[in-house]
């Protein structure tokens, strides 16, 4: 049997690397998270970190969520990859993503978005106006 499963075509990518990874801000209600998994809410902006190294991406999401609040796009797209080219490392950029969402206190909820959003490499998030 264990022979069987590791004999045979396969492509790497047809697996998602990673789970899915979600938030919600201490104090929201936990209809928000669900309503943003399910892809309830309508997006208002994105950014894609494809190609870029960490450092320029962790700036690059910076700006763009203070740009998407300033411009009160309270719902955005973060397509940060699945990692699959990052080799040993794994998923740098979602990781880094995920870091930079859980310190910022104007995100009310994150969550991978669905399979036709780019599931897991992609995140979506709630903004806080101001």
């Amino acid at each position: 049997m264990r022979d069987e499963l590791l004999s045979g075509d396969f492509d790497p990518g047809s697996i998602e690397q990673g789970d899915e990874i979600h938030y919600l801000k201490p104090g929201q209600p936990a209809a928000m998270l669900k309503r943003l998994r399910r892809g309830q809410y309508s997006i208002r902006s994105e950014i894609d970190l494809h190609q870029m190294t960490e450092a320029v991406a962790r700036s690059a999401v910076t700006l763009f969520l203070n740009e998407a609040i300033r411009q009160r796009e309270y719902c955005v797209r973060i397509v940060h990859g699945k990692g699959l080219r990052s080799a040993s490392r794994g998923p740098v950029l979602k990781r880094m993503t995920e870091r930079l969402l859980r310190q910022r206190g104007d995100v009310l909820a994150f969550a991978s978005a669905l399979p036709a959003q780019g599931g897991t490499g992609a995140v979506l998030v709630l903004l806080q106006g101001h």
